[in-house]
């Protein structure tokens, strides 16, 4: 069935009589997408069909589909699609059912009757989990899979949330404002994908999360342990490491175009946030808040005045336990003491 999900044209479940339930998600660009035209189901939607049938063993279809080929070598000798409708309210359109049968002769008009009842109760039950995998899904998407899990578990109330402690990611692309002015906004908008896109990845493979795209920059955290912060924050520097040299390859290749080269400058912070709901009573934005926060966004803007791309608070360096040099007391907007500012050791 079609999925609502920035990365999945659609969803398929196979059963297999004696096999294993296989699950596919078929991202978009995918052999599966891409291969939809050569499928039954598309020649029903292209005539306005709802119900189609296919004689395998008498050889129908089997040259025009290769899936109806894959059942035929399988044995099979009878085909059965149905396209059923979701509610119009429905963004999903709706899900396409078929049997295959291996019984000489294909299927008997019993079993034909029997099919016709279940396949709409099949159809509703399809709704159902559609219904409940979008949303979960599509929550996902914009807010992150650990910050939706709290969500769908009832944490919605205004102001409900607590206090943790983690390590804070900080992320801005430098200059960037500045490149509005020269490109087209949908250039503007697929820089900001393609840095994007590397930044989330490499958050998310050392187990972090983003919590908030603001503009050009990204806020993300990793939660620590109580007895071992020094975890969530090497998996932090992990993520501004790899940051730092997966944007370098990018600048290249986009340069190789006669694109703009877009810089990334990267802070550190280890404190408590509140992490929780805050907004008015009818917009809600489940996001960390505090001192903290504010202290690392306070940072970022060091980076182009000490001229670094990755600059660590004290607490997140003496934590983290790695080769680094202080850099100097620095006075923050809003914040009422100097703050000592870090680098890496060895970068330049």
């Amino acid at each position: 069935m079609p999925s609502i999900h920035p990365m999945y044209g659609g969803v398929s479940a196979n059963f297999v009589r004696g096999g294993a339930t296989t699950i596919e998600n078929a991202e978009y660009g995918s052999a599966a997408v891409l291969n939809f035209e050569k499928t039954p189901i598309y020649y029903l939607l292209g005539r306005s069909e709802t119900s189609g049938r296919w004689n395998i063993a008498k050889g129908e279809g089997v040259d025009d589909y290769p899936q109806l080929a894959e059942f035929a070598d399988g044995g099979g000798t009878d085909h059965l699609v149905s396209l059923l409708e979701f509610p119009k309210e429905a963004a999903l359109r709706g899900v396409s059912l078929s049997l295959t049968s291996d019984r000489p002769g294909g299927f008997s008009d019993d079993q034909l009757a029997i099919v016709a009842k279940l396949f709409p109760a099949l159809g509703l039950a399809c709704y159902r989990i559609a219904a409940s995998k979008t949303a979960s899904d599509i929550l996902a998407v914009y807010t992150g899979a650990k910050t939706s899990a709290r969500i769908l578990a009832g944490d919605i109330q205004r102001g409900k949330g607590g206090a943790i402690n983690a390590a804070i990611l900080l992320a801005d692309l430098r200059n960037f404002t500045a490149l509005t002015e020269v490109y087209q906004p949908g250039e503007i908008a697929g820089f900001l994908n393609e840095h994007f896109e590397l930044i989330g990845w490499h958050v998310e493979e050392n187990s972090g999360e983003i919590l908030k795209f603001m503009g050009d920059s990204v806020l993300a955290i990793f939660p620590t342990d109580a007895e071992d912060p020094q975890k969530a924050c090497m998996a932090a520097l992990a993520s501004a490491r790899n940051i730092l040299e997966a944007n370098k390859a990018l600048n290249g290749q986009r340069r190789n175009d006669g694109g703009p080269d877009i810089g990334v400058d990267v802070v550190l912070h280890l404190g408590e946030v509140f992490y929780g709901n805050i907004g008015a009573r009818g917009r809600l934005d489940f996001t960390v808040i505090g001192s903290a926060v504010n202290e690392a966004s306070r940072l970022e803007k060091l980076c182009g005045t000490l001229g670094h791309h990755l600059l660590m608070s004290e607490s997140f360096a003496v934590t983290t336990a790695v080769a680094s040099e202080c850099l100097g007391s620095f006075e923050l907007s809003g914040v009422s003491k100097p703050v000592n500012v870090f680098k890496l050791a060895d970068a330049d």
